[in-house]
């Protein structure tokens, strides 16, 4: 058995291959995404999507045709589920739960948590749909990776909860800034978590998103003891053997 990796494909975008060797992808922006490699915006295997919500650069428009073709289940925000069963995906492949609610799913507990941002579909034709909240993730793996996806979202305190109850070993945290959290929250974000390595996103892929992983790395200090990994559009991660 290998152990979990963590591959960013670009902006918010991301795969996780479990130790078992399944697909997992988190907010998937693909097709029309300029930051994602070419060679990553048609994946053959998917085995579940997880959405934190339905803005465009984390909903792809063509994902019911992705998730009919694979089969994949997807969790998501109930609006967001909703929305994806009202273009075709059969319930049967969606993950019906809520903030605060577990799964087993893929040989991992699967957590839905709260997260501070407002959201809606960006429907393709223009407009927009199914106003919701978004939603983060804690994936728990069976090489005991904990892995806290936040999605995006402001700072808030509850985040020592997520600590004390889940102990993370890995947070993906938006540092943009503007709609999300910058730097100096992502840093403060990693305290309470008390997380020992953060993967930033949601930073530097448009003129709006100002945050840096440098000035992350500047909120913190020696005694925080936590590693900041800059990850590159399609660079991979063995987050399975971080300690």
């Amino acid at each position: 058995m290998s152990t979990t990796q963590l591959q960013l494909l670009g902006h918010a975008s991301f795969r996780i291959t479990t130790p078992e060797g399944h697909s997992i992808l988190l907010d998937p922006w693909l097709t029309n995404n300029p930051f994602v490699p070419d060679n990553l915006r048609n994946p053959e295997r998917v085995d579940l999507v997880l959405l934190t919500h339905g803005h465009d650069d984390h909903l792809d428009a063509e994902l019911p045709p992705l998730l009919t073709r694979t089969g994949a289940k997807v969790a998501a925000p109930a609006p967001v589920r909703f929305y994806l069963q009202e273009q075709g995906v059969p319930a049967a492949q969606c993950e019906a739960m809520n903030v605060g609610g577990s799964i087993e799913v893929l040989n991992l507990r699967l957590t839905m948590t709260i997260a501070h941002h407002a959201a809606h579909v960006d429907l393709p034709g223009g407009g927009t749909s199914h106003q919701h909240e978004g939603v983060g993730f804690i994936l728990c793996f069976s090489d005991d990776t904990v892995l806290y996806a936040a999605g995006d979202t402001a700072l808030f305190g509850d985040m020592r909860l997520l600590a004390d109850i889940y102990a993370p070993t890995v947070a993906l945290l938006p540092i943009g800034d503007r709609y999300t959290m910058g730097p100096r929250e992502a840093a403060h974000a990693a305290r309470l978590l008390r997380v020992p390595h953060v993967v930033p996103f949601h930073y530097g892929t448009f003129p709006s998103l100002v945050g840096t992983p440098d000035q992350l790395r500047s909120h913190l200090s020696p005694a925080d003891a936590v590693m900041v990994h800059e990850l590159q559009a399609g660079e991979t991660l063995a987050v399975g053997e971080l300690r």
